[in-house]
């Protein structure tokens, strides 16, 4: 059964990213060693395995004076333990001496504690007699103030495992236990084209019925900021030798290929028929239960993923996070929990009452505000073809198919940007 415009009836988001995910081969992609310099949001394509305990030594996470625990029970202000100061322990120095019973030792944020001592007392809980000798006016356990060898990471012990994206965190947690350089996935390349007799370059004046393009711009940081690499392949016009012969080239060097514009039914979108003419399987869908998205193509072409997304920048936003962000991770092998920790979600209530289209899963951008003490979603609602409404959004809501609305004060998830 076809619709008002002649298409077969929308399916739903989760048919539609299924038949990509069931007609797409996904093949592990090449793999590179690359400087930890270099690093930064690659995907790592094995185990990590520390090679060396971190720290290598036990060291003090505060400004004190390392002791043996036992020498502090009982202490209070009004009863205080005297110690003897034999040392200041210097920063990057090994101490050459035993702390004895009854001993102390100054030593900085970050040293290294003597052999027999088990803690550290900070200063604040001390107080200097004279240049020998020490009150302890608050008593510590063993191992408080001390990071003990391998804590942070055992020696033989996974650190990262394979399909993990690497944040600078991570990267800072690499040179910690020596590594230089890591081995990950190739990133793929995901083609752009735009197209459309209205759009042209973005630092060119325009006429009357002319716009800019701005969808290739933001599809080229989206699929830097999933992990791909962007390839632009121009403007081109509403023209099916053009956009056959650059879809064509494009098969050949690429992962995934984006055309932006030409996926609503009209005259001159020509989008669905040069996907079918040029390979199998061609089209798997035209029309998708999504607003805004509407009139999204997927398509496969020799085993690469073939997007036609709406020509509407707030449009274009939404389906890249939908459909493109899951092809890309899949591509690269990134594990589902990846995902989550990347996807941020946060709770807030909604602002006002939103009414929905029935039969349609309805992404709504909002921004955030404390409104009487309480987090709450203020929708920004517009037309999407608006991309200066995304600018002032903080991320989305999400209303089901299943949802005719949402009413004020509700609680709802907020997909953070």
């Amino acid at each position: 059964m076809k619709d008002m415009l002649g298409r077969e009836e929308l399916i739903s988001v989760e048919k539609a990213l299924n038949l990509l995910f069931q007609y797409t081969p996904f093949k592990k992609p090449e793999t590179k060693k690359v400087s930890l310099e270099k690093a930064y949001s690659s995907v790592i394509s094995k185990d990590i395995v520390s090679p060396e305990n971190l720290p290598s030594f036990n060291r003090s996470t505060v400004d004190g004076f390392a002791v043996n625990a036992k020498d502090t029970f009982g202490a209070t202000e009004s009863m205080p333990a005297y110690l003897n100061i034999v040392a200041e322990i210097l920063m990057g120095e090994e101490p050459n001496f035993v702390l004895k019973k009854g001993e102390v030792a100054k030593i900085s944020t970050g040293g290294m504690l003597p052999s027999g001592a088990n803690s550290v007392v900070m200063f604040e809980h001390t107080q200097c007699i004279d240049e020998k000798t020490l009150e302890i006016l608050k008593p510590v356990s063993p191992g408080e103030n001390v990071i003990q060898i391998g804590e942070d990471a055992k020696s033989g012990g996974v650190i990262f495992k394979a399909g993990h994206r690497l944040r600078p965190q991570d990267i800072g947690a690499l040179a910690g236990i020596g590594l230089s350089e890591v081995e990950v996935y190739e990133k793929p390349i995901v083609s752009i084209i735009s197209t459309g007799d209205e759009i042209v370059p973005a630092g060119m004046p325009i006429k009357p019925g002319q716009v800019r393009d701005i969808n290739t711009y933001t599809l080229s940081c989206l699929i830097e900021e999933s992990g791909g690499v962007p390839l632009k392949k121009g403007i081109f016009k509403d023209n099916y030798e053009q956009i056959y012969q650059v879809l064509k080239e494009c098969i050949k060097e690429s992962s995934m290929v984006l055309i932006s514009g030409g996926s609503s039914v009209g005259t001159k979108d020509i989008t669905e028929k040069v996907i079918n003419d040029i390979g199998k399987p061609g089209v798997l869908f035209h029309g998708v239960s999504l607003k805004p998205g509407k009139p999204t193509i997927g398509g496969i072409i020799d085993n690469v993923p073939v997007l036609g997304l709406p020509g509407h920048p707030g449009a274009v936003v939404i389906c890249f996070d939908v459909f493109v962000e899951p092809l890309i991770a899949e591509i690269l092998g990134i594990r589902k929990e990846e995902l989550f920790k990347r996807n941020k979600i946060i709770k807030a209530k909604i602002s006002r009452n939103i009414s929905s289209s029935p039969g349609r899963e309805e992404h709504i951008a909002v921004k955030l505000e404390e409104i009487n003490g309480e987090l709450y979603a203020v929708p920004l609602l517009a037309k999407s073809g608006i991309i200066t409404t995304l600018t002032q959004a903080h991320g989305t809501v999400i209303i089901p198919v299943s949802k005719t609305g949402i009413i004020k004060d509700e609680v709802v998830d907020v997909k953070l940007f």
